[in-house]
């Protein structure tokens, strides 16, 4: 498809079309790191509630720096994949302490940070800081499968990103961005999808049944009771070795502390 008629199609789509989101009114880097931090494998109806209840909380990074990790992940619980907010945590405690509250402004400083990738990196740069660089999520996928890759399967990150650099708006890249994300949404509520023609493409697995579950409900609890006997903790469908096994994955990565037979939440 050509270029320009392709970037016609997008913003007029959008001109009619734009939806409203939190993160979208601000410029802050600080609270568009946490809505990319947030908004990973999580809908965006779960995050704004969670997103402005946690900017009342740590309203600057200096303040999430400061909070104990509990509170942190006790804020955080209701939108999984718990290792977020710790890696969240410790990128604001690199910001506060290491670059003395100064928000990095380059993608060598983004990417050095705990838990930031190449997307998120790019995300910031984009929407806090309005530079052209390639961003590419579930929706922009769509667009471009639908108008570039119609014929073509398992289509790479590169092949993405290379068209990614080439249709993006160098004078706004942010509002174009919110345009693909929008056009995207909009063609997978038409029933337009394209997930299985993508190299990395893999079906998640169903949140119930899997250890996933478990980790949630680990954590949950010790949040809410400080300390818990490991066998005490009976969870229909899992046996007590894999429960112990979990516990131990959790200890390792700093989430909760196993001592013994106990698991305890971290302060």
């Amino acid at each position: 498809m050509d270029i320009s008629a392709f970037k016609k199609v997008v913003w007029d789509f959008f001109a009619h079309n734009k939806r409203s989101f939190p993160w979208r009114d601000t410029r802050n880097p600080y609270e568009i790191f946490v809505s990319e931090f947030m908004l990973q494998q999580t809908q965006t109806a779960r995050v704004i509630p969670k997103y402005l209840s946690w900017l009342q909380l740590f309203p600057t990074v200096a303040t999430l720096a400061q909070a104990p990790l509990s509170t942190v992940l006790t804020e955080w619980s209701g939108l999984g994949y718990n290792r977020r907010a710790k890696f969240l945590h410790s990128a604001a405690k690199v910001i506060a302490i290491d670059l003395k509250n100064v928000f990095p402004s380059t993608y060598a400083e983004l990417i050095q940070l705990p838990g930031v990738g190449h997307y998120t990196a790019n995300a910031v740069l984009a929407f806090a800081y309005n530079l052209p660089v390639p961003v590419v999520e579930t929706n922009i996928r769509t667009v471009f499968l639908h108008h570039f890759f119609s014929n073509s399967q398992k289509i790479t990150e590169k092949e993405f990103e290379s068209l990614a650099t080439e249709t993006v708006d160098n004078d706004n890249p942010r509002e174009w961005y919110y345009a693909l994300m929008d056009y995207g949404n909009w063609l997978k509520t038409e029933g337009i999808h394209h997930f299985d023609r993508q190299k990395k493409y893999r079906k998640q697995a169903p949140f119930k049944g899997s250890n996933r579950f478990v980790r949630g409900y680990l954590l949950r609890e010790v949040l809410k009771y400080n300390s818990l006997k490991l066998s005490d903790v009976i969870i229909p469908g899992y046996s007590a070795a894999t429960v112990k096994k979990i516990a131990e994955i959790l200890h390792q990565e700093g989430l909760l502390i196993k001592q013994g037979l106990y698991i305890k939440k971290v302060v």
